[in-house]
């Protein structure tokens, strides 16, 4: 069968989302369907990596559904399994949506309402109003940590599900093999070839895990050393996630060399880690094509196709998930304050540094909830058709409309507008 799970590593455009002056009781500024379009496009050149990922996890997740639907569509049972995993996946990417528009809408928050606040208390020369800011937005963010936590739960329990989909559609395929021809020479062949490309993407899977072993002690090291910094000169390790705004703000610090060199290897470290992450899409896209000949002629031959597909599927879907979990690991830290009067323009230039790393943040949230909305509303469109209802021509033609989509998915592509 197709890859039907490998989106992990892993269209019409929607209305963008704009974030309106809805001031709410609380003081929160809440998202409606007006004014997004100017932030989206306000900052076309900011595309971090998470987006990059998740566009072609994304569409990869439902293609492989697709091609997965579309060759084990004869086998009912198969079919209506197949049908409720993509289900479950297509209400998951709405909860994600849903989640990265309240991200969004968190970031405007704090640009637009608290750090200005908490620039007035700190000219001011006010702790005491400070720490009730720093506090609000604390309990903003600890909101947002609360549901990606639940949504990082449900794609772990979606995985096990379609872990035991697949395991399912195996033991079919392996009770329907005892009565059925032996393997053509030219199957055989495909075979042969798939297994070489399977070995040579575990070894540069490897390889590319190893990278995010790297990327993730660097990661440390630098939070680290911003906290030791929040702790003696007043940055809040709430607001300095953004290592570059910081960076370009730190004067005389002792951390200031060293914050650089880490940074300088995390990036060369991270383009190390993108050119391997080329070529393992390189290899499952040869993986594919001749899977898909594989599939064909098992099909053309009365056999049941495997079930890589799903295995693919499984793959993006665990991709998606990783991206959640950075997401989460960007609302982290701790306060700290106590008298503003030494450190003022210090503490003054922490809030700019803030107010663009949380502007980037939101457009970036409004990118992925765009893509995801897509997704969820758009992909999923191939299952209101029974496989089985087709004529040969019409299954070939879709068949080879989605081999050739899939093919078309590259890795960290140009940013989605």
């Amino acid at each position: 069968m197709l890859s039907f799970f490998s989106a992990s590593r892993d269209s019409r455009r929607l209305q963008r989302s704009t974030l309106c002056n809805n001031t709410t009781t609380d003081g929160k500024v809440t998202l409606t369907k007006n004014k997004t379009e100017d932030l989206v496009s306000s900052d076309s050149t900011s595309c971090p990596e998470f987006i990059q990922d998740l566009l072609p996890s994304a569409e990869r997740t439902a293609l492989l559904y697709h091609l997965s639907y579309l060759c084990l569509g004869s086998f009912p049972e198969l079919e209506r399994l197949i049908r409720e995993r993509a289900v479950e996946t297509q209400l998951l990417f709405g909860s994600s949506e849903a989640l990265l528009l309240k991200c969004a809408g968190t970031s405007e928050n704090l640009v637009e309402l608290l750090l200005p606040s908490l620039k007035v208390a700190a000219e001011k020369n006010k702790p005491e109003l400070a720490l009730k800011f720093l506090e609000k937005a604390k309990g903003w963010i600890s909101d947002i940590i609360t549901d990606v936590n639940k949504i990082v739960k449900r794609y772990e329990e979606h995985y096990r599900d379609v872990d035991t989909t697949t395991s399912n559609i195996i033991t079919e395929k392996k009770e329907t093999e005892k009565k059925q021809q032996q393997q053509t020479s030219e199957m055989k062949e495909l075979q042969k070839i798939i297994d070489g490309l399977e070995a040579k993407l575990l070894s540069i899977s490897k390889r590319i895990d190893d990278y995010e072993k790297k990327i993730e002690e660097k990661n440390a090291e630098i939070q680290k050393i911003i906290i030791s910094i929040a702790g003696r000169s007043f940055f809040y390790s709430i607001f300095v996630l953004f290592v570059e705004s910081m960076i370009s703000r730190m004067r005389f610090s002792p951390e200031e060399d060293q914050l650089r060199a880490l940074y300088a290897d995390l990036s060369k470290t991270t383009e190390a880690q993108k050119s391997l992450i080329e070529e393992e899409w390189n290899i499952q896209n040869q993986l594919m094509e001749n899977r898909l000949k594989l599939a064909k002629l098992q099909i053309e031959n009365g056999q049941m196709p495997s079930v890589t597909h799903l295995n693919e599927v499984q793959k993006s879907l665990s991709r998606i998930q990783h991206i959640l979990v950075r997401l989460q690991n960007t609302f982290t830290g701790e306060i700290w304050i106590e008298d503003l009067t030494d450190m003022k323009e210090e503490f003054l230039e922490s809030i700019d540094a803030a107010e663009e790393g949380w502007t980037k943040f939101g457009i970036s949230c409004l990118k992925a909830n765009n893509i995801l909305s897509v997704q969820a509303n758009q992909a999923y469109r191939f299952l209101e058709i029974s496989p089985s209802s087709l004529s040969e021509e019409e299954w070939q033609k879709e068949y080879d409309s989605v081999n050739e989509k899939l093919q078309n998915i590259k890795p960290n592509a140009v940013c989605p507008t």
